[in-house]
Formats: C-alpha cells, sequence, structure tokens
C-alpha cells in the first residue's frame, strides 16, 4: 500500500510528513467497517469548507469584473459534485481507493459521488499534514484554477446557493441542511435531507450523497417557496 500511495503522493504533487492522512483519504466507508478503521468522511467535511474558501479567494482576486451573484454561481459550479469528481479523474483517485469487495465490483472505483468526496478528502488531508492553507491551496488551484477559465453556469442548478440568496435579505433568518436518513448498501446509499429556515423544514430532497440531497431539498423549497 505504501508504494501505491506513494505514487499518488507524485500525482497530486505533494509529499506527505504522515502518510496515513493520505491512507484515511482513500478510504471508504464500506472498507473501514470490514477493517476496523478511518473512512474518508471526517476528512471530506473539513475539505469541503479548505476548498470552497480558496475556490472564492481564487476567484475574488482574479475576476474582480464579476459581480457577487457572479462569483457566488461560478463557485457553486466549480466545487460541485461533477467537477470535483472530473478532477479526481484526472489524478486517477480511483486507481488508489480502498473499497470493500462488494463496493470495487460495483463500480464503486468510478462512482461520481465517492470521486468527488475523495477530492476534499485529499485536499483536507494535505492541510492537516501540512498544517498550511498555502500548500491546501497549490493542489486545488491545479484543478480549479484552469477549471475557472471555462466554467458553465447556465448547464448548471444551483438551488442551495438560490434559496441562500432569497434568504439573506432577511438577515435574521438563517438556512441549514441535516440528514434525516441513511439507507441502502455501501455502493448504493440514499440520503435523505431536510433545509430548515431557522428551526422550520421548509424542503426535503433525497440522492445518492449529501450533496445531491441537499440540493434536491434546497429545489423543493424554492418551488413551495414559489420560485
Amino acid at each position: 500500500m505504501r508504494e501505491k500511495l506513494s505514487e499518488l503522493e507524485k500525482r497530486i504533487g505533494y509529499k506527505f510528513k504522515n502518510i496515513s492522512y493520505l491512507q484515511t483519504a482513500v478510504t471508504h466507508s464500506s472498507f473501514a467497517n470490514e477493517n476496523r478503521c478511518q473512512s474518508y468522511e471526517r476528512l471530506e467535511f473539513l475539505g469541503d469548507s479548505v476548498l470552497g474558501f480558496v475556490t472564492a479567494e481564487y476567484l475574488y482576486k482574479n475576476y474582480s469584473e464579476l459581480p457577487e451573484g457572479k462569483l457566488t454561481k461560478n463557485r457553486a459550479a466549480l466545487v460541485c459534485e461533477k467537477s470535483l469528481c472530473n478532477f479526481s479523474r484526472q489524478i486517477g483517485v480511483g486507481d488508489f481507493m480502498r473499497l470493500s469487495h462488494g463496493e470495487y465490483h460495483t463500480g464503486g472505483t468510478d462512482r461520481p459521488s465517492i470521486l468527488a468526496d475523495m477530492f476534499e478528502s485529499i485536499t483536507a488531508a494535505i492541510y492537516i499534514d501540512s498544517g498550511s492553507l498555502e500548500e491546501a491551496a497549490k493542489f486545488i488551484l491545479t484543478y480549479i484554477a484552469p477549471a475557472a477559465k471555462t466554467v458553465n453556469t447556465k448547464s448548471f442548478k444551483d438551488y442551495k446557493t438560490m434559496l441562500q440568496e432569497i434568504v439573506q435579505q432577511n438577515p435574521e433568518e438563517q438556512v441549514r441542511y441535516q440528514v434525516v436518513s441513511e439507507s441502502g448498501p455501501d455502493h448504493n446509499k440514499h440520503f435523505v435531507v431536510e433545509v430548515l429556515l431557522n428551526s422550520n423544514v421548509i424542503g426535503k430532497g433525497g440522492g445518492r450523497s449529501k450533496k445531491e440531497a441537499e440540493q434536491q431539498a434546497a429545489r423543493e423549497a424554492l418551488e413551495l417557496m414559489g420560485y
């Protein structure tokens, strides 16, 4: 495994001081459950935030002509599941995933939701290992910077951002998302998410990833609100 991880280090352009961070970043929950080790999910949670910040800062500094609304849409399109999945495919992350036999034989190495999640988990692994946002940004911008030049927001419907923009018109209001159920085997998960305005549920959605379920919940909320 160490030899495979060394190859992954070369592909992502970063040498780890503690290789266990990278190993965890490519460990799916199906493998972790069978082998009693940690999966990438906590790293993915952190990586999502690091990725969002670095992307927002890059767009702010390099696209000064764009208004706030356009910056928001571009950022959302750059960090959506489809984009992150494509970045992971460029690296060849599927070659290094640790999956259960069942997940592997049902196409887990090329599943978009897993590939997208692992781009985020690798981002967090670099951030934690280096203790530096700069190192994480080097990795992120290798992919984000070229993609930003050709990003297409017309084909991407970011319902979460649309909902957030509406809610922000009333500063005292807050939107949050919560997973209310998770079902199915590891290779075919289904998540159900509720979106809440303060403490009131205003929409519910489902999907094969948390991100997809959140988008569908936001979409339902917008429809119920008449948008």
